[in-house]
């Protein structure tokens, strides 16, 4: 190992363990890049990965380090789910640098067209963690791993080689010093991929067009049933040879029989294709190579090529990337432990890794209908995990990337025209409905930018969110809409689903009365009580029903299996009424019941049973019976705020920022879910959350830092101070905005966008006599 590497990852290890480098203690200043720590998360419940990418860039290159299958004939595969961003900080080889991921998902797809280099013996399968040396992966070692945003750096242990990575919005910018010697090969894999399987790549084709550049697309099935990734690459050293290997059996080749295939022939396909590439590096200058993406055409590559990295000059590329990053994360400015801020800043690098931009540098883009179309007027997005972003992604963009938000509901007006269903998207993936989820979250979306004055063709909008909620044939909602309820005999997760359904309908209903559709209004105000439908009058906790309605047998309101929802228990999801806290309290109870109720979720003791066989939950992401690690429960914290103990809110938000969101490799408590959990902590630490999108409020909690300069796109600037905060001081006092103390619970999107001061005074008790009369709690349809 080279003397540089073994320094460089020591600085790198102390910085990870808190301590400082000589030149920060010399006073030189810190980027806000420099807290971003890409490798955070990047554990078996985080799900995200530490390459190259710049905010909401289409290319995501990534080293990957196993090939742990999906299913093997047909048998799942669990030791895959470890592999959603096909990185796992553990592992200690690198099969290859991919170039598409999803960061934190919970199910995962892409790991498009694989690059590793290679030198010496040929060889073109990946081999085993266990044996590398059977194939082309190489041993690496954390000390020369370098990750910050857009730049990833990397030693080849087996090879000597020294990789480096970066990117723009549609191309991945590869460097790779070899030692010197004369059988350098770039392997370029394109059957690799993240959930992989027998079968998954349907048709892969490349063309050598020139000795350095390559075109081609492949085709594949899997989360995304049809989708297409056209590639063009291109290398900075002459190819010296090339050729290809594929493993599946071909029955019958036509007339290509009459060429050797597998070696300097121009065209190369098949459906388990793996290539290589030779290069001569006797000069010692490093090999090169850049790739961009299309959903179009390799001439769609090609223009992205050339308009985003025309050139070789590497260092020039990652310079732009930093700065790309440092511009979206100066978009909020915080002062406070240094720690701490390295947890904020690494979730706003995570929050603007998706949704992803998914047109060309001339606006073609491939739609749900498979045809090409043009963005004009907008930028086209994918990657919409709505059934987590709806919750405080969205809601965070309406103030701080309000014109990419604008873009992304334009987009998913787009997937509804293009839609067979005619439906907006559930969880849009690269021109694919993957229908991941429940719900039809994106009527939340695009409510709720409503209520915060974005701009979009509403007329369309409400058209597109009517006919999402009326598709009888999707979750079980002809049963819905004739009783009020998705019996549990029609779908075993028909209780979460009327849950969501319920809230779903609120805001269309808050969207409709906004733009004076009354009719439409009244209907969905009054399908959004149909919660009530699923509580228990005995229990009073959501319990499904059958058909017959009939209540469900053998009920345990603390298992999360077979009792009527998805990724939660009912514990958790009977506080799932977001529009009707005032409603939800009298169901449960009232006031005090419902305090009481929330205090024990806190605090009970779940047995291990109800939890250690669910992959999306661990007790890292548990407080009691809370799950902070999975969307459902997320607001819950928020609920005291409309209670006679409000408080409680302050202490409960400390203790799951303090413990949940930690600045190390394995510091996230579950999966990130394309940037809702990091999303979640940003909003938290301003002191305030948006329990319900689709209302102009958030409510008001506790601040996390001592300062923090929101940086708004109409050239205002809100500024948080806490005064008085430390880790004892962590209750609010009172609360002032621009000099007038702050009477109600919340606070308003016109309040924030307007800008000026908003101070927290901190003590180390709750003030008990800072109450709210019910005109000034936060909005509930019941009074």
């Amino acid at each position: 190992m080279k003397k540089y590497n073994v320094v460089a990852g020591f600085l790198i290890l102390l910085a990870l363990a808190g301590f400082t480098t000589k030149a920060q203690n010399s006073g030189t200043k810190k980027s806000l890049c420099d807290y971003v720590n890409p490798l955070i998360g990047t554990d078996k419940m985080g799900h995200t990965f530490p390459g190259a990418a710049v905010p909401f860039g289409m290319v995501q290159l990534s080293p990957q380090t196993d090939t742990i299958p999906h299913n093997i004939d047909g048998k799942y595969v669990g030791d895959v789910y470890k592999y959603c961003a096909g990185y796992q900080y553990t592992d200690q080889t690198i099969v290859g640098f991919a170039h598409t991921a999803l960061s934190g998902t919970g199910h995962s797809d892409l790991g498009d067209f694989l690059i590793m280099p290679t030198f010496g013996k040929l060889q073109l399968n990946p081999g085993t963690s266990d044996r590398p040396e059977t194939g082309y992966r190489s041993r690496f070692n954390h000390n020369t791993e370098v990750a910050t945003p857009g730049y990833y750096k990397v030693e080849l242990d087996d090879y000597g080689i020294t990789a480096e990575l970066t990117a723009t919005t549609h191309v991945g910018f590869h460097k790779y010093t070899f030692p010197k010697a004369e059988n350098a090969h770039i392997i370029f894999d394109m059957n690799y991929g993240i959930y992989n399987y027998d079968g998954k790549v349907l048709w892969a084709y490349a063309r050598v067009e020139n000795d350095t550049l390559v075109t081609g697309y492949r085709i594949t099935q899997g989360w995304a049933r049809t989708r297409y990734v056209y590639f063009a690459m291109t290398f900075s050293k002459p190819i010296k040879n090339y050729g290809f290997k594929d493993s599946e059996k071909v029955v019958y080749s036509g007339f290509w029989r009459k060429f050797n295939l597998t070696r300097n022939f121009p065209e190369i396909a098949g459906k388990k294709v793996v290539s290589y590439f030779d290069f001569d590096v006797t000069d010692g200058k490093p090999v090169g190579v850049k790739v961009a993406l299309s959903a179009v055409s390799t001439e769609g590559a090609l223009k992205n090529l050339k308009a985003e990295a025309p050139g070789w000059d590497f260092e020039k590329t990652k310079a732009e990337a930093r700065a790309n990053w440092e511009k979206e994360l100066g978009k909020i400015t915080v002062q406070g432990n240094e720690d701490k801020m390295g947890s904020f800043y690494t979730s706003m690098y995570h929050a603007f890794l998706d949704p992803i931009v998914y047109n060309d540098v001339d606006g073609k883009y491939r739609g749900l209908d498979q045809n090409i179309h043009q963005a004009d007027g907008f930028t086209n997005y994918t990657v919409f995990s709505l059934w987590d972003t709806y919750r405080a992604l969205h809601p965070l963009f309406t103030i701080i990337q309000p014109k990419r938000d604008e873009d992304m509901i334009t987009s998913m007006l787009k997937h509804y025209e293009q839609s067979a269903e005619h439906l907006l998207p559930v969880w849009s993936h690269y021109s694919n409905e993957n229908w991941c989820m429940i719900g039809y979250h994106a009527v939340s979306v695009i409510s709720d930018a409503a209520a915060k004055g974005l701009k979009f063709d509403k007329d369309l909008a409400l058209k597109a969110m009517i006919s999402s909620s009326n598709l009888d044939y999707y979750g079980g909602l002809s049963y819905y809409k004739k009783m009020g309820y998705v019996p549990d005999d029609v779908d075993g997760s028909g209780a979460s689903m009327t849950l969501e359904y319920a809230y779903d309908d609120f805001a269309i209903a808050n969207f409709a009365k906004s733009i004076g559709k009354t009719a439409v209004a009244d209907e969905y105000f009054k399908r959004a009580e149909n919660y009530k439908n699923l509580f228990d009058p005995k229990l009073k906790f959501v319990r499904p029903k059958y058909k017959d309605g009939r209540w469900k047998e053998n009920f345990d309101v603390l298992d999360t299996h077979g009792q009527g929802f998805i990724e939660g228990n009912s514990w958790n999801y009977s506080f799932y009424v977001p529009q009707d806290v005032n409603g939800l309290m009298t169901q449960m109870g009232g006031d005090k019941k419902f305090i009481s109720r929330l205090d024990s979720l806190f605090t009970m003791h779940l047995p291990a049973k109800y939890f250690e066989n669910t992959e999306d939950i661990t007790e890292e992401g548990m407080i009691g019976n809370y799950v902070h690690g999975n969307e459902p429960s997320q607001h819950v914290p928020y609920l005291y705020a409309w209670t006679s103990e409000p408080w409680k809110s302050q202490y409960w938000i400390r203790q799951i920022m303090d413990t949940k969101y930690l600045n190390k490799i394995d510091g996230l408590c579950g999966n990130d879910d394309c940037g809702q959990m990091s999303a979640w902590y940003i909003l938290s630490a301003m002191g305030f959350y948006p329990v319900c999108p689709g209302t102009d409020q958030y409510v008001i909690g506790a601040p996390y830092f001592d300062t923090m300069d929101v940086n708004l796109d109409n050239g205002k600037t809100l500024k948080i101070i806490a005064k008085k905060l430390s880790d004892k001081n962590l209750y609010v006092q009172s609360v002032i905005l621009n000099g007038e103390k702050l009477e109600k619970a919340y606070i308003t999107q016109k309040q924030i966008m307007d800008g000026g001061t908003l101070e927290f005074n901190m003590g180390p008790k709750p003030n008990k006599k800072r109450l709210y009369t019910i005109d000034q709690r936060p909005f509930s349809l019941s009074h």
